[in-house]
């Protein structure tokens, strides 16, 4: 594939996500006001990640990537942690704003954050990596690694299956365009890895209730210069 064409492929895949959440964002706002619920295990990562960042970057911002509500951006600031939101649908943006007038919430794409080097204490994106094609979540990563200190943290969730892509073009009664790619744990430390990040915890849960996939954890940070 050339520089041209893949440029154009990236371009496309941002433009089908933005477009189908616009779509989508009253009705998934209402059925996920706050996606992690009271689930003991996703609060206690949300803990001890926020407890990482105030550890090795204390007063440096975070950013939630796929903020989509905002709902965990406003648990970051309720522990302390100077959070704000990115999100590629202008639409999403705005319901979250609206639930959450006093944070901070942007319109943007985890493909290129804008935000200078080396400034973040930790990167949070919960089941939003999800929508990235695998041509593409090296660079994710890799910006990831850009955008944080020495230090910093990343916290990811993510549907695990081993290679499935799904398309979807109907969600609550609405046509849209987008993709799903689920990957196993092993495969998302393997980007990781590739993009400098160091992986420091995985964490798998089965599927409940009428989960049709299990739910994986990645916790990793990018090194410091003396390693």
């Amino acid at each position: 594939m050339t520089d041209d064409s893949h440029a154009d492929a990236a371009a496309d895949f941002i433009e089908a996500t933005r477009s189908s959440y616009d779509t989508i964002a009253p009705a998934y706002s209402a059925e996920h006001p706050d996606g992690l619920g009271d689930g003991p295990l996703e609060t206690a990562l949300l803990t001890a990640f926020a407890d990482l960042v105030r550890t090795t970057a204390p007063g440096a911002p975070v950013a939630d990537a796929g903020s989509g509500p905002g709902y965990v951006t406003a648990r970051l600031n309720a522990l302390g942690i100077p959070a704000f939101g990115i999100d590629i649908s202008p639409h999403m943006v705005a319901l979250a704003r609206e639930a959450h007038p006093r944070l901070r919430f942007e319109v943007g794409s985890m493909t290129s954050l804008d935000v200078p080097d080396a400034t973040l204490g930790g990167i949070i994106a919960l089941y939003s990596t999800i929508h990235i094609p695998d041509p593409e979540l090296p660079g994710v990563f890799t910006e990831f690694h850009r955008a944080l200190r020495p230090g910093g943290h990343v916290l990811l969730a993510f549907q695990a299956s081993e290679g499935e892509h799904i398309h979807m073009t109907e969600r609550y009664g609405l046509d849209i365009s987008l993709d799903y790619y689920f990957r196993t744990p092993a495969e998302v430390a393997g980007f990781l890895a590739g993009a400098g990040l160091s992986l420091d915890a995985q964490v798998r849960v089965e599927p409940r209730g009428e989960q049709r996939l299990g739910r994986a954890f990645a916790l990793a940070h990018r090194p410091s210069a003396s390693g």
